[in-house]
């Protein structure tokens, strides 16, 4: 969100305008606001290579907030603007973050969350007033600040959140070389060009901005010169709406959305003119056959698929692929950059499953987390993989057949269920939990509960729906079971391992998912 050059040669152009509202804010305004912000950093010791969070709705502070880490050499951490106080504390604690950038709806959230974060010494609350010392108002404390740059600029980026094998967040490390903020991070200058992205192009961004390919998105288009509409929310129609409003010609979009789209009457989605847009990317899941295909009959010859490291490990796939969209083959993978290797890292035949690695396209690490990056990484370094399960078949065609840490995708968000059954064993009529995901028509996948009761409990639909609040008040709403079933026993190795795909397989059967 680095306004550069665009802040002298289009000062009076929107950088970004708020769908929902019209507010907005010119490429001027918006380096002023991060320039006072990257100053307020460093009166408060903020030095390069410092951690900062950043946990908000969509709304009309998000971009300077990230715009001032990208010019004053820091990490900032988007969070998930619907994570509980809890859930909250961890991250702030494992990010090291020592401000917290809030908004006046989340703010109950974060002030509770703060109380086990010492290390927060400024809770800064964008769009309303302060109300002590550690949480004050971005308005009163950086009025006084210049608009003009820090004296010491360097390239920022984002540290955004994975998951392990535990279920608890990894952040997404990428090294920062002392540059300045105008040169970007080679990942991203690849993106530029894969995803088509130009000077004075208009994007349409649905989807929260604390995920990463959105974050991305934005991002790039900033560094161009363009202008971003940012949604509140997604709604389907409305989204329509804004394209032929704005003019938009480059958007990204989950799966998810298509299908919500595609189910409007056909005399709504009719209505309006979309012929402006250029690409629209899909990311975050494979996107189901017959869903592409009817938004390619829609929309025509515009939609590309990219699927590769959506918990932000360098976007490895996107090296890997080529992009056949025009056919709506998207899939066809380039076997030199990815490789389906068995757990003794040997290539495994064609047709046959291993975990699939691709060719390292940026480098990353776990955030102080060695352990959890060697896994990722191949002995020599070359390859990385997020634990996908897969094979490719005599057409070079991929398919997914499962996910090694068992990671749900709903409507294009990554849930962890480890987290979900480590709370589910605690309460006191719970003998044994395995939670992943099943199929869902619309969203892809959603959250389900296979429970093994305490002797004497008796299952049923009572239980399920304490179980179900009991996760509510823990958990945010994404990653709380949508269902429960009950099982006498759960399958469990001799060794004391879930074997959690015998659960899963009843509800999948033989489906797998092909990236076509």
């Amino acid at each position: 969100m680095y306004p550069g050059q665009h802040a002298r040669l289009r000062p009076l152009q929107p950088a970004f305008i708020m769908a929902a509202t019209g507010e907005a804010a010119t490429y001027s305004e918006l380096d002023a606001r991060s320039n006072r912000l990257a100053h307020l950093f460093r009166r408060h010791g903020l030095k390069r290579l410092d951690h900062y969070s950043i946990f908000m709705e969509n709304n009309s502070r998000y971009l300077e907030a990230c715009g001032a880490g990208e010019r004053s050499g820091l990490y900032y951490t988007c969070i998930n603007s619907f994570l509980t106080p809890g859930e909250l504390a961890y991250l702030l604690v494992n990010s090291q973050s020592k401000i917290l950038i809030t908004s006046v709806a989340k703010l109950d959230i974060a002030r509770e969350a703060i109380k086990a974060c010492p290390d927060i010494k400024l809770c800064i609350v964008a769009d309303g007033p302060g109300e002590s010392d550690r949480i004050v108002g971005l308005a009163e404390v950086t009025a006084d600040l210049p608009r003009a740059p820090i004296a010491d600029e360097w390239l920022g980026t984002a540290m955004l959140y994975s998951s392990g094998t535990t279920g608890r967040p990894k952040g997404i490390l990428r090294p920062l070389p002392e540059e300045p903020p105008k040169h970007n991070l080679p990942l991203f200058d690849f993106l530029t060009k894969l995803w088509h992205y130009r000077e004075g192009m208009v994007y349409l961004s649905p989807a929260p901005l604390y995920h990463s390919a959105p974050q991305a998105a934005v991002n790039l288009t900033i560094r161009m010169g363009g202008t971003v509409i940012i949604m509140d929310t997604f709604d389907p129609e409305r989204y329509l709406q804004l394209v032929q409003q704005w003019g938009i010609t480059h958007t990204q979009l989950v799966p998810t959305m298509f299908s919500r789209m595609l189910k409007l009457p056909e005399e709504v989605r009719d209505r309006y003119d979309l012929s402006s847009l250029e690409i629209a990317i899909h990311a975050a899941a494979p996107c189901p056959a017959l869903v592409k295909d009817d938004i390619i009959k829609w929309w025509g010859p515009i939609i590309h698929e990219y699927y590769g490291a959506t918990e932000g490990l360098g976007f490895t796939a996107c090296n890997s692929a080529e992009w056949l969209s025009h056919r709506g083959t998207v899939g066809k993978v380039l076997l030199g950059d990815l490789h389906i290797l068995d757990e003794n890292m040997k290539a495994c035949p064609t047709g046959t499953p291993g975990q699939v690695w691709f060719k390292t396209a940026s480098p990353f690490e776990y955030f102080n987390d060695p352990e959890k990056t060697r896994e990722a990484r191949s002995a020599d370094g070359s390859m990385s993989t997020v634990g996908d399960v897969g094979y490719v078949d005599e057409d070079r065609f991929l398919y997914l057949t499962d996910r090694a840490t068992f990671m749900i995708i709903s409507g294009g968000v990554n849930i962890y269920p480890q987290e979900c059954e480590n709370l589910l064993i605690t309460h006191p009529k719970v003998a044994d939990a395995a939670v992943f995901g099943v199929p869902n028509p619309d969203l892809g996948e959603e959250v389900k509960a296979v429970v093994q009761p305490m002797p004497g409990v008796v299952p049923g639909e009572a239980l399920a729906e304490e179980l179900m609040a009991f996760c509510g008040q823990s958990l945010s709403r994404q990653k709380v079971p949508r269902s429960v079933d009950f099982e006498k026993e759960l399958p469990r190795l001799p060794t004391g391992k879930l074997y959690k795909r015998l659960l899963r397989d009843r509800y999948w059967g033989n489906k797998t998912s092909r990236i076509v």
